[in-house]
């Protein structure tokens, strides 16, 4: 009928939306860009204040967003999701703006909590990149890269939707961060601080701290948790120059609730310093707000409590059970974060352990990762693969990247299981074990078996053998004889446990198959 006529009509528009975003990450004047502006950082910000005025937005409209900054190394994105859903619980109209989305690109644009609807999507996507067209020949054929685009969009939605307040969370680093074009937010909050994106950031948490602090601005509050001492160090400085106060989190411990227990809706004891961090950003928001010189920022009231308890934030420390086979996902790319997801994993798969007996190991490992960090845990197979949702060419446009090849992809795999397996002293068929001879000791006894699949889905389903329903439906994917043997371990096993970590990115492949709900 009419009503599946215009359903169908809107799924298009969004995905000629989507297609049209991607274009973002490859077009030439987009690339050189970045490129140039990775050379002189300051340019960055000028270019995103010409490309906002071409979209039809002003600074000077940003001042009334009412914005809570966040950025750092670990923590900001669930920082974020704990300071959303606790002025949410007050009965505020919020915005939250993150990167990167896990299954659709709708994710990193929210309002109340939800990723906003397609054809709101649609409708504001066509209205921004239909300005910035129109313009572009006046302005030597520039269009903004991808992530440029995304971030004036969410200002747009925001705009136009007058949400109470925006929550927004730095893409990478702070100083030049596209982000940093707001002028006055409200308070600003730095998580977790370590060494990442060295190529833009620096190759020290001292250099890494000063790009951070670029967010601090002249008499606005800003909070960090506890950092490093040289980290620390630098955010003092940067705060003193930019005349910002700067104050230090308490422990989550520190902080008294007197309306029952608290507890966090996010997994992982790492998140206790993120969720100090969000009271903290909430309670000076809603001073500014409407409680001025009323509760104390050490005293917990429902909406604070039941907004910590409420959070939810996928693809971080969280776990999906599908009859015998039990998902943990965690986004860890850091050696810190894969710490902290080994610890969340150690601490739950244990919490599970009634009746299985074995754990198997599926994720992408960055190559530059110590493996000593996962020394703590046994796994019986690493298996690796690319982010690559499905091997065939209807792929979601939503989780298509441009900018890396699938050979770059395909070859980095096999590095990392490559890396895997000296590390692991299992040897290599073509000569590599005369390099770890007599060198690196065993992580254990038990040595995980390592295999490598072309996609996720293909990995999924080989690690799960039919016992995930959800996947099952799919159909199987036909693999070679000597890789089906491998699997008599899992078809016999009572339980299975699936660890997958490494990136966001292959995460977010993976609850696409797993959550079909997150694709809709």
């Amino acid at each position: 009928g009419l009503g599946q006529k215009c359903a169908a009509r809107s799924i298009l528009y969004t995905r000629d939306a989507i297609c049209t975003l991607n274009t973002l990450q490859t077009n030439a004047s987009a690339l050189e860009q970045v490129r140039r502006e990775r050379c002189n950082p300051q340019v960055q910000l000028q270019a995103m204040r010409g490309f906002l005025e071409r979209a039809g937005i002003t600074v000077e409209e940003l001042d009334h967003l009412n914005i809570i900054h966040v950025t750092g190394t670990k923590g900001k994105g669930s920082t974020c999701a704990f300071t959303e859903q606790i002025l949410r619980s007050y009965g505020f109209c919020t915005g939250f703006y993150s990167s990167p989305h896990l299954v659709q690109v709708r994710e990193r644009i929210r309002i109340n909590g939800q990723p906003i609807g397609k054809e709101l999507f649609t409708k504001y996507f066509w209205q921004v990149y239909g300005r910035l067209y129109e313009t572009k020949d006046a302005h030597g054929g520039t269009m903004p890269a991808y992530f440029r685009f995304l971030t004036i969009l969410a200002f747009h939605v925001f705009l136009q939707e007058k949400v109470d307040l925006a929550v927004i969370e730095v893409g990478i680093g702070g100083a030049y961060d596209c982000t940093n074009i707001i002028r006055r937010p409200w308070v600003c909050g730095i998580s977790s601080l370590g060494i990442d994106h060295t190529q833009i950031l620096g190759d020290t948490t001292e250099k890494i701290a000063w790009q951070k602090g670029g967010i601090f601005k002249s008499g606005v509050p800003a909070f960090t948790v506890k950092q490093p001492e040289e980290a620390m160090a630098v955010l003092k400085d940067r705060a003193k120059e930019i005349s910002c106060p700067l104050w230090v989190c308490p422990e989550l411990e520190d902080y008294k609730a007197d309306c029952g227990p608290l507890h966090l809706g996010l997994a992982g004891k790492h998140q206790r310093s993120n969720a100090s961090l969000a009271l903290q950003l909430s309670h000076t928001w809603l001073q500014k707000r409407c409680l001025p010189g009323g509760i104390e920022c050490y005293v917990l009231v429902q909406c604070m409590v039941s907004g910590l308890a409420e959070t939810e934030w996928h693809g971080r420390n969280q776990t999906l059970k599908h009859g015998a086979v039990t998902y943990f996902l965690d986004g860890a790319h850091t050696m810190r974060s894969m710490q902290a997801c080994l610890q969340w994993f150690t601490e739950t798969a244990a919490q599970h352990e009634r009746n299985w007996h074995i754990e198997v190991f599926a994720g992408f490992i960055f190559f530059l990762f110590p493996f000593v960090s996962i020394q703590p845990c046994h796994f019986d197979f690493a298996v690796f693969c690319p982010n690559i949702t499905e091997a065939i060419t209807s792929c979601n446009a939503d989780q298509q990247n441009f900018n890396v090849s699938v050979e770059n992809m395909l070859t980095r795999c096999l590095d990392n299981e490559r890396s895997w397996r000296l590390h692991h002293s299992l040897g290599d068929n073509q000569g590599t074990q005369l390099l770890i001879e007599g060198g690196l000791p065993l992580i254990s006894e038990k040595k995980a078996d390592t295999l490598v699949f072309p996609c996720i889905l293909s990995a999924l389903q080989w690690i799960t053998q039919g016992r995930d329903a959800v996947l099952a439906a799919k159909g199987v994917l036909a693999v070679k004889p000597n890789i089906a043997a491998k699997a008599a371990l899992l078809r016999s096993a009572a339980e299975i446990h699936v660890l997958i970590t490494g990136s966001l990115h292959l995460v977010g492949g993976a609850l696409k198959h797993l959550d079909p709900e997150s694709s809709k």
